[in-house]
């Protein structure tokens, strides 16, 4: 068993809590179906946000989940000119017998513009 690190990514339309529970449920749905993860695999995940969202916290989208003992932090992310707006952004570190290579990265939508080195 090894920790790997596993990034995501989604856009929202609007800055409004119950649109980021959505999506950020959708994100984290997403990044343990792909992998074959389940809640007890990760050690503890990062949450940032682009400074133009203000409604919520990401993380409560996991407590939703019953994502409920696992450490989880949110922060902001740097505003960077031209930089893709109402993005949140996940890094999740996990337990798993899976390679580096077999980690599935996961941008929804016009996230996967972000990273296209990773996104899937």
């Amino acid at each position: 068993m090894a920790v790997r690190a596993v990034r995501g990514a989604v856009q929202l339309e609007r800055d409004e809590a119950g649109h980021m529970d959505e999506r950020v449920s959708a994100l984290l749905t997403a990044v343990l179906e792909r992998n074959r993860f389940v809640a007890d695999d990760l050690i503890s995940v990062w949450f940032t946000a682009t400074p133009d969202l203000h409604s919520d916290f990401p993380a409560a989208a996991a407590r939703g989940l019953g994502i409920v003992d696992v450490p989880l932090i949110c922060a902001q992310e740097l505003d960077v000119t031209g930089a893709m707006p109402r993005v949140v952004r996940v890094l999740a570190h996990v337990e798993t017998s899976l390679s580096k290579a077999e980690i599935s990265h996961v941008y929804l939508g016009a996230t996967g513009a972000l990273r296209k080195d990773i996104a899937q």
